[in-house]
């Protein structure tokens, strides 16, 4: 509910530190030369948007949620929006955690709190 992940070890919970954003989103295409989306773990997705930052990196906003998309499937979002299939937002890469809810760093946060 506040955009951290942890694991239970015992009675501390250790929190995930993000590379950059919750998933990572993987495209290929299909037989029927449709585009199909996963997480880096397999689910797969709908996406419902794209989002370029300033860098023109590349993320996806879907039913699972938002992450980045993997740096070898970048060719296939291009694609995508040259055929108007996802409506693209540009966003400044600092307001990403805090405008899809998610913490890079739970332990940066806890020293920031202290």
């Amino acid at each position: 509910a506040q955009g951290q992940w942890f694991f239970q070890n015992g009675p501390q919970r250790v929190y995930v530190e993000l590379e950059a954003t919750p998933w990572i989103w993987r495209i290929s295409v299909n037989a029927n030369n449709e585009l199909v989306v996963a997480a880096h773990d397999g689910q797969p997705t709908e996406v419902e948007a794209c989002v370029q930052d300033e860098l023109g990196r590349a993320y996806l906003e879907t039913d699972l949620g938002f992450g980045l998309v993997h740096t070898q499937d970048v060719e296939h979002v291009a694609n995508a929006l040259e055929a108007g299939r996802w409506p693209l937002r540009e966003i400044n890469s600092s307001a990403l955690a805090g405008q899809f809810g998610y913490v890079v760093s739970p332990a940066q946060n806890q020293i920031a709190t202290k």
